[in-house]
């Protein structure tokens, strides 16, 4: 069931203790690197997102423009935990990097979808890693990665 929560808070808010906490501490990981880094958070598609917020990019997404540039998703979905990177989608080398460094992190098998990273056991998920990715790509870098992919005419940038 999707969230109708308003705010980031108030969807924390509504999770189960189990989910809460894993949640939290990647919320609280995303809030110190990703922010640092000029991305927004906000709430939107019933999960919380990192975006690139309209003062640093007025079109907004392409798709929707009265939506800001999306980057980052973390949701507690019904039988798993997400998070919904679109820098390892759209940039090979952190694909790569990523693939490769997490087995080094954890021991549960990769369950990931193209942006998807997916989560049963919150004990599997790799902080210390997530912690690694959300320092790789900033706001300024995810609008050129996106303006290129456009130019380009990739799909699903």
């Amino acid at each position: 069931m999707q969230s109708t929560a308003l705010t980031p808070d108030a969807y924390v808010a509504e999770l189960e203790p189990d989910r809460k906490e894993a949640i939290e501490r990647l919320r609280s990981i995303f809030n110190t690197k990703l922010t640092a880094l000029g991305f927004e958070e906000t709430m939107g598609s019933g999960m919380i997102n990192y975006v690139v917020p309209y003062s640093l990019y007025p079109p907004g997404y392409h798709c929707k423009p009265k939506q800001p540039l999306p980057f980052l998703g973390l949701a507690s979905q019904k039988n798993f935990i997400a998070v919904y990177h679109l820098g390892i989608y759209s940039d090979e080398a952190i694909l790569k990097w990523f693939e490769e460094n997490y087995p080094k992190h954890t021991s549960a098998k990769l369950d990931m979808g193209k942006s998807c990273i997916r989560f049963k056991k919150e004990k599997d998920i790799p902080y210390a890693l997530f912690e690694e990715l959300a320092e790789k790509i900033s706001a300024e870098k995810w609008i050129a990665t996106y303006e290129l992919g456009r130019q380009q005419g990739k799909r699903g940038v």
